[in-house]
Protein backbone atom coordinates (compact mmCIF):
# COMPACT_ATOMS: atom_id res chain seq x y z
CA UNK A 1 0.00 0.00 0.00
CA UNK A 2 0.86 3.79 -0.46
CA UNK A 3 0.40 6.21 2.33
CA UNK A 4 0.98 9.93 2.27
CA UNK A 5 2.44 11.63 5.45
CA UNK A 6 1.35 15.38 5.36
CA UNK A 7 3.10 17.79 8.08
CA UNK A 8 5.77 20.30 8.21
CA UNK A 9 7.52 22.95 9.22
CA UNK A 10 8.77 22.14 12.97
CA UNK A 11 10.19 19.00 14.36
CA UNK A 12 7.18 18.67 16.63
CA UNK A 13 5.27 17.75 13.13
CA UNK A 14 8.01 15.85 10.98
CA UNK A 15 9.86 13.93 13.64
CA UNK A 16 6.44 11.83 15.32
CA UNK A 17 5.54 11.16 11.42
CA UNK A 18 8.83 9.73 10.18
CA UNK A 19 8.68 7.34 13.52
CA UNK A 20 5.47 6.38 11.93
CA UNK A 21 6.83 6.30 8.26
CA UNK A 22 9.66 4.19 9.41
CA UNK A 23 7.41 1.73 10.73
CA UNK A 24 5.16 1.36 7.48
CA UNK A 25 8.34 0.90 5.34
CA UNK A 26 9.55 -2.04 7.78
CA UNK A 27 6.56 -3.51 6.85
CA UNK A 28 6.95 -3.26 2.86
CA UNK A 29 4.95 0.02 1.97
CA UNK A 30 5.56 2.64 -0.03
CA UNK A 31 5.64 6.10 2.13
CA UNK A 32 6.44 9.84 1.19
CA UNK A 33 5.94 12.86 2.32
CA UNK A 34 3.96 16.07 1.42
CA UNK A 35 5.53 19.47 2.80
CA UNK A 36 7.15 22.69 1.57
CA UNK A 37 11.02 23.80 1.54
CA UNK A 38 11.33 26.19 3.94
CA UNK A 39 10.18 23.62 6.81
CA UNK A 40 12.35 21.36 8.97
CA UNK A 41 10.69 18.05 6.41
CA UNK A 42 13.01 19.22 3.58
CA UNK A 43 16.06 18.21 5.50
CA UNK A 44 14.70 15.83 7.34
CA UNK A 45 12.60 13.74 5.08
CA UNK A 46 15.49 13.18 2.56
CA UNK A 47 17.63 12.46 4.58
CA UNK A 48 15.61 9.27 6.25
CA UNK A 49 15.34 8.60 2.42
CA UNK A 50 12.03 9.38 1.87
CA UNK A 51 10.42 11.50 -1.33
CA UNK A 52 9.09 14.87 -0.22
CA UNK A 53 6.92 16.11 -3.32
CA UNK A 54 6.74 20.53 -1.89
CA UNK A 55 3.86 22.32 -1.76
CA UNK A 56 3.73 26.22 -1.50
CA UNK A 57 1.50 27.35 1.76
CA UNK A 58 1.68 29.15 4.34
CA UNK A 59 0.28 29.70 8.06
CA UNK A 60 -2.82 30.99 9.16
CA UNK A 61 -2.59 31.51 12.85
CA UNK A 62 -0.70 34.24 14.84
CA UNK A 63 0.70 35.42 11.24
CA UNK A 64 0.08 39.03 9.66
CA UNK A 65 -3.02 40.29 7.96
CA UNK A 66 -1.68 40.42 4.72
CA UNK A 67 0.33 36.88 4.85
CA UNK A 68 -3.37 35.68 6.10
CA UNK A 69 -5.32 36.88 2.80
CA UNK A 70 -2.40 35.63 1.01
CA UNK A 71 -2.54 32.03 2.23
CA UNK A 72 -6.54 32.22 2.24
CA UNK A 73 -5.84 33.28 -1.68
CA UNK A 74 -3.49 30.73 -2.41
CA UNK A 75 -5.38 27.34 -0.77
CA UNK A 76 -7.84 26.60 -3.05
CA UNK A 77 -5.23 26.78 -5.54
CA UNK A 78 -2.61 24.69 -3.62
CA UNK A 79 -5.45 21.88 -2.54
CA UNK A 80 -6.37 21.14 -6.10
CA UNK A 81 -3.49 21.00 -7.11
CA UNK A 82 -2.61 17.74 -4.48
CA UNK A 83 -5.86 15.91 -5.85
CA UNK A 84 -2.99 14.26 -7.81
CA UNK A 85 -1.53 12.89 -5.17
CA UNK A 86 -2.38 8.65 -4.45
CA UNK A 87 -2.44 7.35 -1.53
CA UNK A 88 -4.25 4.34 0.37
CA UNK A 89 -4.33 6.71 3.68
CA UNK A 90 -3.11 9.88 4.46
CA UNK A 91 -1.14 10.45 8.14
CA UNK A 92 -1.50 13.72 9.46
CA UNK A 93 0.52 15.30 12.57
CA UNK A 94 -1.49 18.90 11.75
CA UNK A 95 -0.09 22.23 11.05
CA UNK A 96 -0.39 24.56 7.95
CA UNK A 97 0.87 22.44 6.10
CA UNK A 98 -1.02 19.46 6.24
CA UNK A 99 -4.07 21.64 5.44
CA UNK A 100 -3.87 21.31 1.61
CA UNK A 101 -3.48 17.73 1.14
CA UNK A 102 -5.53 16.66 4.20
CA UNK A 103 -8.35 18.94 2.04
CA UNK A 104 -7.57 17.04 -1.27
CA UNK A 105 -7.80 13.87 0.54
CA UNK A 106 -11.43 14.23 2.18
CA UNK A 107 -13.00 15.72 -0.85
CA UNK A 108 -11.30 12.46 -2.60
CA UNK A 109 -13.12 10.19 0.45
CA UNK A 110 -9.55 9.21 0.97
CA UNK A 111 -9.27 7.81 4.79
CA UNK A 112 -7.14 10.36 6.76
CA UNK A 113 -5.35 9.39 10.12
CA UNK A 114 -4.44 12.52 12.57
CA UNK A 115 -1.70 12.37 15.65
CA UNK A 116 -2.83 15.18 17.69
CA UNK A 117 -0.18 15.19 20.49
CA UNK A 118 -1.70 18.37 22.07
CA UNK A 119 -3.77 18.84 24.73
CA UNK A 120 -6.16 20.78 22.56
CA UNK A 121 -5.97 20.47 18.48
CA UNK A 122 -4.10 22.69 16.65
CA UNK A 123 -5.98 24.55 13.96
CA UNK A 124 -6.23 22.50 10.81
CA UNK A 125 -6.98 19.34 13.13
CA UNK A 126 -9.53 21.60 14.63
CA UNK A 127 -11.06 22.20 11.14
CA UNK A 128 -11.35 18.43 10.24
CA UNK A 129 -11.64 16.80 13.07
CA UNK A 130 -15.28 15.81 12.42
CA UNK A 131 -14.56 14.25 9.07
CA UNK A 132 -11.44 12.38 9.75
CA UNK A 133 -11.27 8.76 9.85
CA UNK A 134 -9.33 8.23 13.45
CA UNK A 135 -7.32 10.37 15.86
CA UNK A 136 -4.94 9.08 17.71
CA UNK A 137 -4.80 11.34 20.76
CA UNK A 138 -1.56 12.00 23.99
CA UNK A 139 -4.38 13.08 26.45
CA UNK A 140 -7.91 12.07 27.51
CA UNK A 141 -9.82 15.44 27.21
CA UNK A 142 -8.93 16.06 23.35
CA UNK A 143 -11.28 13.15 22.32
CA UNK A 144 -14.26 15.54 22.22
CA UNK A 145 -12.77 17.66 19.16
CA UNK A 146 -12.80 14.73 17.11
CA UNK A 147 -16.31 12.33 16.45
CA UNK A 148 -17.31 9.83 19.05
CA UNK A 149 -16.00 6.63 18.54
CA UNK A 150 -12.89 7.58 16.46
CA UNK A 151 -10.15 8.58 18.84
CA UNK A 152 -7.61 5.98 20.44
CA UNK A 153 -5.20 6.99 23.02
CA UNK A 154 -1.93 6.11 21.51
CA UNK A 155 0.70 9.09 22.73
CA UNK A 156 3.03 10.48 20.31
CA UNK A 157 6.02 8.38 19.42
CA UNK A 158 8.96 8.35 21.56
CA UNK A 159 12.36 7.12 21.83
CA UNK A 160 12.60 4.01 23.04
CA UNK A 161 14.99 5.02 25.55
CA UNK A 162 13.29 7.00 27.58
CA UNK A 163 10.75 4.10 28.20
CA UNK A 164 13.99 1.97 28.96
CA UNK A 165 14.80 4.67 32.06
CA UNK A 166 14.17 3.01 35.64
CA UNK A 167 12.94 5.29 38.44
CA UNK A 168 15.62 6.73 40.03
CA UNK A 169 16.09 7.15 43.99
CA UNK A 170 16.54 10.41 45.49
CA UNK A 171 19.88 10.73 47.02
CA UNK A 172 21.53 13.79 49.45
CA UNK A 173 21.75 15.95 46.67
CA UNK A 174 18.95 16.93 44.01
CA UNK A 175 20.05 16.13 40.31
CA UNK A 176 17.44 19.43 38.41
CA UNK A 177 17.74 19.24 34.71
CA UNK A 178 16.84 22.44 32.84
CA UNK A 179 15.94 22.80 29.23
CA UNK A 180 14.75 25.33 27.25
CA UNK A 181 15.19 23.36 23.80
CA UNK A 182 17.54 23.18 21.02
CA UNK A 183 17.70 27.05 20.83
CA UNK A 184 17.30 27.71 24.85
CA UNK A 185 14.40 30.17 26.90
CA UNK A 186 15.98 33.48 27.71
CA UNK A 187 13.11 33.01 30.61
CA UNK A 188 14.39 29.35 32.40
CA UNK A 189 18.07 31.22 31.87
CA UNK A 190 17.51 34.02 33.70
CA UNK A 191 15.35 32.28 36.52
CA UNK A 192 18.54 29.38 36.49
CA UNK A 193 20.94 32.17 36.81
CA UNK A 194 18.90 33.70 39.59
CA UNK A 195 17.94 31.13 41.62
CA UNK A 196 21.94 30.08 42.29
CA UNK A 197 22.54 32.33 45.31
CA UNK A 198 19.47 30.91 46.74
CA UNK A 199 20.76 27.37 46.78
CA UNK A 200 23.75 28.01 47.72
CA UNK A 201 22.79 30.37 50.52
CA UNK A 202 20.31 27.69 51.60
CA UNK A 203 22.94 24.77 51.78
CA UNK A 204 20.43 23.09 49.60
CA UNK A 205 22.07 20.21 47.96
CA UNK A 206 21.31 20.19 44.30
CA UNK A 207 23.50 19.50 41.30
CA UNK A 208 22.48 21.33 38.21
CA UNK A 209 22.67 20.48 34.47
CA UNK A 210 21.52 23.63 32.29
CA UNK A 211 21.15 23.29 28.50
CA UNK A 212 21.32 26.80 27.94
CA UNK A 213 20.66 27.11 23.92
CA UNK A 214 23.87 28.80 21.92
CA UNK A 215 22.63 32.04 22.64
CA UNK A 216 24.59 34.25 25.74
CA UNK A 217 25.82 30.22 26.60
CA UNK A 218 29.60 31.71 26.97
CA UNK A 219 28.36 34.19 29.58
CA UNK A 220 26.15 32.32 31.54
CA UNK A 221 28.75 29.67 31.62
CA UNK A 222 31.40 31.76 33.31
CA UNK A 223 28.27 32.93 35.33
CA UNK A 224 27.35 29.79 36.76
CA UNK A 225 31.68 29.00 37.36
CA UNK A 226 31.68 31.55 39.86
CA UNK A 227 27.97 30.87 41.29
CA UNK A 228 29.25 27.84 44.02
CA UNK A 229 27.25 25.75 42.47
CA UNK A 230 27.62 21.82 41.57
CA UNK A 231 27.15 20.91 38.04
CA UNK A 232 27.72 22.53 34.78
CA UNK A 233 25.66 24.63 31.88
CA UNK A 234 25.93 23.46 28.51
CA UNK A 235 24.82 25.01 25.00
CA UNK A 236 23.82 21.73 23.66
CA UNK A 237 22.56 18.29 25.33
CA UNK A 238 22.92 15.44 22.69
CA UNK A 239 22.09 12.11 24.80
CA UNK A 240 18.81 13.86 26.39
CA UNK A 241 18.02 10.27 27.30
CA UNK A 242 21.02 9.84 29.67
CA UNK A 243 20.09 13.31 30.79
CA UNK A 244 16.60 12.56 31.73
CA UNK A 245 18.37 9.30 33.34
CA UNK A 246 20.46 11.03 35.63
CA UNK A 247 17.33 13.73 36.47
CA UNK A 248 15.20 13.84 40.20
CA UNK A 249 13.56 16.86 38.35
CA UNK A 250 13.26 18.26 35.28
CA UNK A 251 12.47 21.49 34.44
CA UNK A 252 11.10 22.35 30.62
CA UNK A 253 9.12 23.74 28.00
CA UNK A 254 5.49 21.75 27.56
CA UNK A 255 5.33 20.90 23.88
CA UNK A 256 3.82 17.53 22.98
CA UNK A 257 7.04 16.24 22.30
CA UNK A 258 8.72 17.23 25.85
CA UNK A 259 6.00 16.17 27.57
CA UNK A 260 5.79 12.34 25.80
CA UNK A 261 9.24 12.09 27.06
CA UNK A 262 8.92 13.46 30.63
CA UNK A 263 5.81 10.77 30.68
CA UNK A 264 7.60 8.25 29.07
CA UNK A 265 10.95 8.69 31.17
CA UNK A 266 8.43 8.92 34.42
CA UNK A 267 10.27 12.03 35.68
CA UNK A 268 8.51 14.99 37.63
CA UNK A 269 8.60 18.59 36.03
CA UNK A 270 8.23 22.11 36.49
CA UNK A 271 6.76 23.28 33.74
CA UNK A 272 7.12 26.94 32.21
CA UNK A 273 4.88 26.96 28.79
CA UNK A 274 5.72 28.78 25.94
CA UNK A 275 3.67 31.67 25.99
CA UNK A 276 3.57 32.56 22.14
CA UNK A 277 3.05 28.51 20.88
CA UNK A 278 -0.16 28.23 18.45
CA UNK A 279 -3.06 28.25 20.38
CA UNK A 280 -1.55 28.08 23.56
CA UNK A 281 -1.33 24.54 23.31
CA UNK A 282 2.32 24.45 25.99
CA UNK A 283 -0.26 25.69 28.82
CA UNK A 284 -3.08 23.14 27.95
CA UNK A 285 -0.28 20.71 28.07
CA UNK A 286 1.02 21.44 31.66
CA UNK A 287 -2.68 22.04 32.80
CA UNK A 288 -3.10 18.01 32.08
CA UNK A 289 -0.08 17.31 33.58
CA UNK A 290 -0.63 19.25 36.59
CA UNK A 291 -3.81 17.89 37.24
CA UNK A 292 -2.13 14.13 36.84
CA UNK A 293 -0.20 15.12 39.71
CA UNK A 294 3.34 14.97 37.55
CA UNK A 295 3.89 18.07 37.05
CA UNK A 296 3.68 21.73 38.49
CA UNK A 297 2.69 25.02 35.78
CA UNK A 298 4.33 27.86 36.07
CA UNK A 299 3.13 30.86 33.79
CA UNK A 300 6.27 32.07 31.77
CA UNK A 301 5.84 35.84 32.91
CA UNK A 302 5.54 34.25 36.95
CA UNK A 303 8.96 32.09 36.45
CA UNK A 304 11.98 33.95 38.12
CA UNK A 305 15.08 32.48 40.57
CA UNK A 306 12.82 32.59 43.51
CA UNK A 307 10.03 30.63 41.98
CA UNK A 308 12.61 28.00 40.78
CA UNK A 309 14.12 27.64 44.02
CA UNK A 310 10.81 27.62 46.12
CA UNK A 311 9.07 25.09 43.92
CA UNK A 312 12.32 22.85 43.96
CA UNK A 313 12.44 22.61 47.69
CA UNK A 314 8.87 22.21 47.75
CA UNK A 315 8.46 19.42 45.10
CA UNK A 316 11.98 17.55 46.81
CA UNK A 317 9.76 15.24 49.30
CA UNK A 318 6.91 14.48 46.50
CA UNK A 319 9.22 13.43 43.46
CA UNK A 320 8.48 9.61 43.72
CA UNK A 321 4.57 10.10 43.84
CA UNK A 322 5.46 12.73 40.74
CA UNK A 323 7.38 9.86 38.83
CA UNK A 324 4.65 7.31 39.16
CA UNK A 325 2.00 9.83 38.00
CA UNK A 326 4.05 10.90 34.85
CA UNK A 327 4.52 7.09 34.20
CA UNK A 328 0.70 6.91 33.58
CA UNK A 329 0.72 9.36 30.93
CA UNK A 330 3.04 7.04 28.84
CA UNK A 331 1.90 4.94 26.01
CA UNK A 332 4.85 3.25 24.55
CA UNK A 333 4.25 1.85 20.75
CA UNK A 334 2.93 4.50 19.30
CA UNK A 335 4.51 4.63 15.79
CA UNK A 336 3.08 0.60 15.87
CA UNK A 337 0.25 1.17 16.74
CA UNK A 338 -0.19 4.33 13.96
CA UNK A 339 0.99 2.03 11.12
CA UNK A 340 -1.39 -0.75 12.33
CA UNK A 341 -4.53 1.57 11.97
CA UNK A 342 -3.20 3.52 8.79
CA UNK A 343 -2.95 -0.31 7.37
CA UNK A 344 -6.30 -1.50 8.59
CA UNK A 345 -7.87 1.97 7.11
CA UNK A 346 -6.14 1.32 3.95
CA UNK A 347 -7.10 -2.37 3.24
CA UNK A 348 -10.93 -0.99 3.70
CA UNK A 349 -10.14 1.85 1.23
CA UNK A 350 -8.79 -0.25 -1.35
Amino acid sequence: MRFLMAGGGTGGHVIPALAVARELRRRGHDVYFVGTERGLESKLVPHEGFRLETIDIGGLNRVSLLQKLATLGRLPFTTLGCMRFQASAVFSMGGYVAGPPVMAALLRRIPVVVMEPNAVPGFTNRVIGRFVSRALISFPETARHFAAGRTELTGLPVREEFFQILPKPRGPVLDLLITGGSQGSRTLNRAARESWPLFRNAGFGVRVVHQSGPGGFEELRDAFALSGVDGEVVPFIGDMPAAFRAADLVVCRSGAGAVSELAAAGKPSILVPFPFAADDHQTRNAEAMQRGGAARLVRDAEMNGERLFALTSELAARLETMGEAARKFARPGAAGRAADILEEIGRNFN
